[in-house]
């Protein structure tokens, strides 16, 4: 059958780090014998080389290739390509990993859409990632209509025939931003790009040791003359104006004016803030005409003509005002709706831990050069946020805790200005968001982070901590074929969601023997269980010293809760007590703190026996036994990491 996709993988001294890769290779939905993993070795000196001809002894689909280190990432692509049979080739770093699906939506996804480019949504473990890009799926994406520019790592799917045909290759030898000037050209080029945003289909994971190569110090005249690289593709695919221009933009905010902001600039030694500064300074006096910086944000483009004007002291004046303001979201209203939950909050941002204020009814003035002095740049910006307060936006993202895949949520807001006395004013987001447990794909630990956009911030942080004198505490709910429980943190009160693992908090334990009612063969029981409608089914399972039975059951909402109604079976129930489990998603049952005895004139509602010591005592050795095992994992970790 013909290769439909060959994953390349440049590989230099990952250690343990590539097993995770390896295994997200291996488990991928795609047939083995449509796909191919190629793993170029760049003259790994650890156990790599071993590693990798074991695994391709074992497996068909992988290939693996030998060859002295080039210094960096480009030959080692540029070796793959060649070897490659797939229609598509997908790029892998040696420490990140792919979504179970990730190649075969990728794939479906890009030919039914023609697309030379295949951009897969992202999640970043420990590593920023875009975020705006996959808002939604984009089946024809350009740089004019989509912020593709946003995503330049190489880590997509690229037609191989597209590749040949226009030549295209990475840059080698040991150098930067390689994959810049690869991914411009391609989306330049490109007859289409299909961005999927709708499953996380690639990981990037920063190691416990820090040691990926993107996180390394460079230097930065070598870093900056490559930047230049990238830029001499615009140019060379572009005509002057606007459009370059917001291309252009690109680098001039990621590249120079975020690295000479608040605490990214500050946590770097003062040397060499000065030596980056320099070099931007080069480059933007070089390259960058007057339209660049005028589509920045207005904090931006202070940094940015600070950086024109070559006045560091100020960047640095700036960045330590910049470094002290911060989003706050206290949670308002959270209940469930008919299987959703509505989540309330409000929004704001805070300077030196202090409610931000802003002068009221200012008008747009532009930026004319750059302010005076920190004073002025600090009031300039304060007016032009409150004149652009109309066009501020809150989200709401649910974050899996084990993986970092988040999505967007449904969300309505308003925008209120409360006075604040002096003609000042606090800018304020009142917002309500709605969360489909449908939409939540797998079990896990799922946080809210509240995501604002306001004059010149794009900031997020954790939904809360919720006042305990009003913190609201929706029950869990089945909905969505999900058990959700909402919860608070501790110590935090951050907002969570627990899905399709909870077995304690969801409030079972405190109902009451006397409220389960039980009449002839009819258990009827409320419970604090949030379900959206009646006729819920879900199924009893009754557990004696003996044996078990299974019993349909369904779930109708009472109030705040639900009830759950069944019929048992008497003549298989009596002369025994049963105790009685509730089915959860996941193949789980749920204990209910009663039992029931079928006698001749019906059913009987009892205490639920304890289990035995002998049974205690098990549970008790097996908890100690697994947090034993969890910490000594853990230490070896450690060790291990110690050692690279």
């Amino acid at each position: 059958m013909p290769i439909k996709v060959s994953v390349v993988v440049p590989v230099y001294n990952p250690g343990v780090y590539v097993e995770d890769c390896i295994d997200s290779l291996l488990r991928q939905s795609l047939p083995p014998d449509e796909y191919e993993v190629i793993f170029v070795d760049d003259g790994s000196t650890d156990g790599t080389p071993a590693r990798l001809d074991e695994l391709a002894a074992a497996e068909p689909r992988v290939k693996v290739v030998h060859q002295e280190n080039s210094g960096w990432s480009g030959k080692p692509r540029n070796v793959g390509i060649a070897a490659a049979e797939g229609e598509y080739v997908m790029f892998v770093d040696n420490d990140d990993h792919l979504g179970d699906e990730a190649l075969e939506r990728m794939y479906d996804y890009g030919v039914a859409n023609d697309a030379d480019v295949v951009v897969g949504k992202m999640a970043g473990k420990g590593r920023g990632v875009p975020v705006e890009l996959f808002r939604r799926n984009h089946p024809r994406a350009t740089v004019e209509n989509a912020p593709l520019i946003d995503s330049l790592t190489p880590h997509k799917m690229f037609r191989r025939a597209f590749l040949d045909d226009i030549g295209l290759r990475f840059p080698e030898g040991r150098r930067r931003l390689e994959d810049h000037v690869f991914v411009t050209e391609a989306y330049l080029r490109a007859g289409n790009v299909a961005v999927l945003g709708d499953y996380v289909c690639y990981y990037h994971v920063r190691r416990d040791d820090a040691s990926n190569a993107g996180f390394q110090r460079f230097d930065p005249g070598g870093y900056f003359k490559n930047l230049r690289e990238a830029l001499d593709v615009v140019e060379r695919y572009t005509e002057p104006g606007p459009s370059r221009d917001r291309l252009f933009r690109r680098w001039l905010r990621v590249e120079m004016v975020e690295r000479m902001r608040g605490r990214r600039l500050l946590a770097l030694p003062a040397d060499y803030r000065r030596e980056l500064f320099e070099e931007m300074h080069q480059v933007v006096v070089e390259r960058f005409g007057p339209g660049v910086a005028a589509g920045l944000q207005p904090t931006q483009q202070v940094v940015s003509a600070l950086i024109t004007a070559d006045r560091y002291d100020d960047v640095e004046a700036f960045a330590e005002w910049e470094a002290g303001i911060a989003l706050t979201a206290v949670p308002g209203r959270v209940a469930w709706e008919d299987g959703t939950l509505r989540v309330g909050f409000t929004a704001e941002y805070t300077s030196a831990g202090e409610p931000m204020t802003f002068p009221a009814g200012t008008a747009r003035t532009p930026l004319d050069g750059p302010p005076e002095n920190l004073a002025a740049a600090v009031a300039w910006v304060g007016a032009d946020t409150t004149a652009r307060f109309k066009g501020a936006t809150a989200d709401l993202l649910v974050r899996e805790r084990a993986s970092a895949a988040q999505y967007f949520q449904p969300v309505e807001f308003t925008r209120e200005e409360v006075p604040a006395g002096d003609g000042q004013v606090r800018l304020m987001l009142h917002a309500t968001a709605t969360v489909d447990p449908a939409a939540l794909n797998r079990a896990g630990v799922w946080d809210a982070f509240v995501r604002v956009k306001l004059g010149g911030w794009t900031k997020e942080c954790r939904l809360g901590p919720a006042p305990r004198a009003a913190r609201p505490t929706p029950p869990a709910a089945l909905a969505g074929d999900h058990l959700v429980l909402p919860y608070w943190t501790s110590p935090h009160a951050h907002l969570a969601l627990d899905v399709d693992r909870a077995t304690h908090g969801l409030g079972l334990a405190t109902l009451a023997r006397d409220a389960v009612t039980a009449s002839a063969d009819r258990l009827r029981v409320p419970l604090p269980l949030h379900v959206p409608r009646a006729g819920t089914r879900t199924t009893l399972r009754l557990i004696s010293s003996h044996t078990t039975h299974d019993v349909p059951a369904t779930l109708a909402p009472q109030g705040p809760g639900a009830v759950l109604e069944a019929v048992l079976p008497l003549a298989d129930l009596r002369g025994t007590t049963w105790r009685v489990r509730l089915a959860a998603p996941g193949s789980r049952f749920l204990a209910l703190p009663f039992a029931l005895r079928a006698g001749a004139d019906g059913l009987h509602v009892v205490h639920q026996p304890r289990p035995s010591a002998l049974r205690r005592l098990v549970r008790k050795a097996r908890r100690k036994l697994g947090t034993a095992l969890g910490r000594t994992a853990a230490r070896l970790r450690a060790r291990a990491a110690r050692r690279r």
